[in-house]
């Protein structure tokens, strides 16, 4: 319980010093993205992938990063997954596929959690994707560059209105 408290405080440090160096989003066509999921609340990944993949099909990568808040259950998927166990004491994550998902260079990062973590916050922040979308969720601490209004349970819904709104960005 002590080190979850100090944990926080690292994360929200870290998060606090990166929210000043914020990106501006890029013009690139995208091709590939990166999903960060707390599937702590949404188990349904592979259909969030497949929804995904019949408004698009021919993306080069797509990544999924579950975050499960639940030390212990790890995400039963061939996904890379994480906890609050892989996080150090003083805010940094350890693993080093997190770390590598942080560094890559997405074209779209969906940010797929409406309930603010700070792991998850983090990880969001340090990402080097050049456009990220996320969930409206009235939290000041979001680096999204586009934001839409919708529930995590209503997948279908949020990625009809992501491709609609990347059509007009002219993104796809």
């Amino acid at each position: 319980m002590f080190s979850r408290i100090i944990k926080d405080f690292f994360l929200k440090k870290n998060i606090n010093k990166r929210l000043t160096k914020i990106t501006e989003a890029s013009n690139e066509k995208i091709n590939t993205i990166g999903i960060l999921v707390n599937s702590t609340y949404f188990f349904d990944t592979e259909k969030l992938l497949a929804e995904i993949k019949s408004w698009k099909n021919d993306f080069k990568e797509i990544k999924v990063l579950s975050y499960n808040d639940k030390i212990g259950n790890k995400n039963s998927l061939s996904q890379l997954s994480f906890s609050y166990k892989d996080i150090s004491l003083f805010g940094e994550i350890k693993v080093i596929e997190v770390k590598d998902f942080m560094l890559f260079p997405f074209d779209l990062l969906i940010n797929f959690y409406d309930e603010d973590q700070f792991p998850l916050q983090y990880v969001s922040l340090f990402s080097k994707a050049k456009f990220k979308v996320g969930f409206t969720d009235g939290n000041p601490l979001n680096d999204n560059h586009l934001l839409i209004k919708s529930d995590v349970k209503k997948y279908p819904e949020f990625i009809s209105e992501l491709f609609k709104y990347l059509k007009i960005l002219n993104k796809i």
